[in-house]
């Protein structure tokens, strides 16, 4: 018998069942703002929604006209979009007639330096995060910049530790924090020997626009449709490809996930480590700043994986420090694309099959990784990424060679066993299964399949194509019955938060030259 199948006995009773049903959820979404034209919103964000620095739901990322719509935690999946559909919904009767991009890869894009980065105004915290998306676009370039997607944030009930502790044989031998943080990161190893799953099953950028390019080198073999979109035939992901949102700077980093203190450690020496590439920017030229410094990473958000351990940071804190202080309180799943099929880019089907992804390697055995095995990670997720689809494809596993198609009815059986264990009359564990395995079996049913039939067999212009969703939604959005007590929550909330803005400048004594250096002291 596996661990998985041990650890799933032992829970097996009604504490076991509950404690594993007790999943906190929450979404980040990003979407661009576009004009009637599908070309790159260029305006300030709108002040009907609020302070993009202090607003709780509706914030920018990379750019002005990226906007990214979070949750609060939710226990359940309905609610959990339907907090974030009214999201949308106040938004889009906001945004003065503009649209939203409902896929990861950018719309048509003019001038390069014409793309709008995200300013948040004149306290220090706002002037940090402008600074940091300037050396954003001094280092790699606007493009790779307003890429969207989507972020999964999960957790498991409290309740479930001291019962895998307990399964464990370490209850009262190692504190429960040390053992959840222990955990999590077997969860982390885990995901990363699997995350070609999710651009198998949800990757969504199997083709982009001709002006993504833009002169950009790249050896992939691109084909070209008469209408001049650009695609890979057998693609899933290109926003997780070498043109997307990577980057190769980091790539010696080689951080360990084998614990949180090494995880830490290698965070802390990333943070500190010049590089000389970085270094020909300079930081401060002719009195402005390009960017926060010239090491590999400027801060730590910079570093980019396809999942991160988290923790809700304290006023001031960075978020190495949170984990430091108490540990892991969720995981980050940062590999999903824009769902176009979606009006909020996810569906509940998605929500439902990461649930049992998760607790999938969470549960299963999770042994220390060494740098054969994060090689042949990183070989099997860039062939999901530029070739999933391929008919008959093969990966590696542990040094052997496996069928993609064979290892994902591995999994499914996997996650089957769990969703017999957590469903129950609605059966909606298993409907997601049975939505999936459809993808399994047959490539065309994969959320890249479907976009290349519209985009290479039906011959439908790309931009065309999306902007007949964007449209759609955008009406969909319009005629959502959003209630009179939910749309004063946003506005009120608006106003709040541009209050809050207004007064952490006002009350901004320091020099910005003086807050950032004892931003980056190192604590003593």
């Amino acid at each position: 018998m596996t661990q998985f199948n041990e650890k799933l006995e032992f829970l097996s009773d009604e504490a076991g069942r509950n404690a594993l049903l007790g999943m906190r959820r929450g979404i980040e979404r990003e979407a661009l703002r576009i004009n009637a034209c599908c070309q790159l919103a260029m305006d300030d964000h709108p002040k009907a929604l609020g302070s993009a620095l202090t607003h709780s739901r509706i914030t920018t990322d990379y750019s002005e006209a990226l906007l990214e719509f979070i949750t609060p935690v939710a226990h359940d999946i309905d609610s959990l979009l339907t907090g974030l559909t009214e999201t949308h919904a106040y938004s889009v009767r906001n945004l003065n007639g503009q649209k939203l991009w409902p896929v990861s890869m950018p719309c048509y894009v003019g001038k390069l330096e014409d793309i709008p980065i995200a300013r948040y105004g004149s306290s220090n915290n706002g002037k940090l995060k402008t600074l940091y998306r300037k050396g954003l676009t001094y280092r790699y370039g606007a493009l790779m910049q307003i890429i969207s997607g989507v972020h999964f944030n999960f957790s498991v009930a409290d309740e479930l530790w001291p019962l895998l502790q307990a399964y464990s044989r370490k209850q009262g031998r190692e504190p429960v924090g040390d053992f959840v943080s222990e955990s999590y990161f077997g969860l982390i190893r885990n995901y990363r020997r699997l995350v070609w799953v999710l651009p198998y099953l949800f990757g969504a950028s199997p083709a982009l626009c001709s002006s993504f390019i833009k002169g950009q080198k790249t050896d992939l073999a691109f084909e070209r449709t008469g209408k001049g979109t650009l695609y890979l035939p057998y693609a899933t992901s290109l926003r997780m490809s070498d043109l997307g949102y990577t980057n190769r700077e980091q790539e010696s980093l080689n951080l360990s996930y084998n614990s949180l203190p090494d995880y830490l450690a290698g965070i802390q020496a990333a943070i500190h480590m010049p590089s000389a590439k970085f270094a020909e920017i300079g930081v401060k030229v002719d009195g402005e700043y390009r960017q926060l410094n010239s090491n590999i990473l400027q801060i730590e958000n910079e570093f980019y994986a396809p999942i991160r351990a988290k923790r809700v940071t304290r006023a001031g804190e960075k978020p190495s420090e949170a984990l430091a202080r108490a540990g892991v309180e969720y995981i980050e799943v940062r590999a999903l694309d824009v769902n176009p099929f979606s009006p909020v880019g996810v569906e509940a089907s998605q929500l439902r099959l990461l649930d049992l992804f998760l607790l999938y390697c969470l549960l299963e055995e999770s042994p220390a990784s060494d740098a054969t095995e994060e090689a042949e990670i990183a070989a099997n997720l860039r062939k999901v990424i530029l070739e999933g689809r391929r008919p008959g494809l093969m990966l590696s596993r542990r040094g052997e060679t496996l069928g993609l198609k064979d290892w994902l009815l591995e999994i499914f059986d996997r996650m089957t066993a769990l969703a017999d264990f957590l469903d129950d009359d609605t059966q909606a564990y298993h409907e997601a299964l049975s939505v999936w395995r459809a993808a399994v079996e047959n490539p065309a049913y994969t959320l890249s399949g479907r976009i290349h039939q519209a985009i290479v067999v039906e011959g439908k212009d790309h931009s065309d194509w999306v902007m007949t969703l964007a449209n759609q939604y955008q009406e969909y959005f319009k005629a959502y019955p959003l209630s009179a007590e939910v749309e004063q929550g946003y506005k009120d909330e608006a106003k709040a938060s541009l209050d809050k803005q207004q007064a952490l400048e006002a009350a901004d004594t320091q020099d910005f030259d003086s807050f950032l250096a004892d931003y980056f002291k190192v604590p003593s």
